[in-house]
């Protein structure tokens, strides 16, 4: 049994070493450094951005992160950016992808939101068959530009 719970300073390593546990994360994430820690703080300091950890058997096998925002498109419609989304390989393909949306959408609901939406690679066709398993649709085209 996976437990989500807020994630605490101590488990940043662990998460970091989820984003590199994977195809792109492998070539783009460096390690726990400072910058991720610095980052984590900024994020606790926003106030509506989290980081959620999945817990098993006293290990971190599970993260996502979960931005509340409000807006007045849509009528007003308060949202929840789910991102980082990423499983223990070894767990994968095995029910923890669908509990910890399970839990971002509870959470979501908690706060207020009337829509949940994330973005994933165009070259994880695995992630986008998971999304719209759970009943996400790909209803728009992202654009991204490398501000560095």
């Amino acid at each position: 049994m996976i437990r989500f719970r807020p994630a605490e300073e101590a488990d940043v390593p662990a998460v970091v070493a989820l984003l590199v546990d994977d195809v792109l994360g492998a070539t783009r994430e460096a390690g726990a450094d400072a910058a991720y820690l610095a980052a984590f703080h900024r994020m606790r300091a926003e106030g509506a951005n989290h980081l959620i950890v999945g817990e098993q058997e006293g290990r971190i096998v599970a993260t996502y992160q979960i931005t509340f925002i409000s807006g007045l498109s849509l009528r007003a419609t308060r949202r929840a950016q789910v991102e980082s989304v990423r499983v223990a390989s070894g767990l994968r393909g095995q029910g923890a992808g669908a509990a910890m949306m399970r839990d971002a959408e509870a959470r979501a609901r908690a706060a207020g939101c009337g829509l949940m939406q994330l973005t994933t690679n165009r070259t994880r066709p695995d992630a986008h068959r998971f999304y719209e398993r759970l009943g996400f649709t790909p209803s728009h085209i992202g654009y991204k530009r490398d501000l560095n």
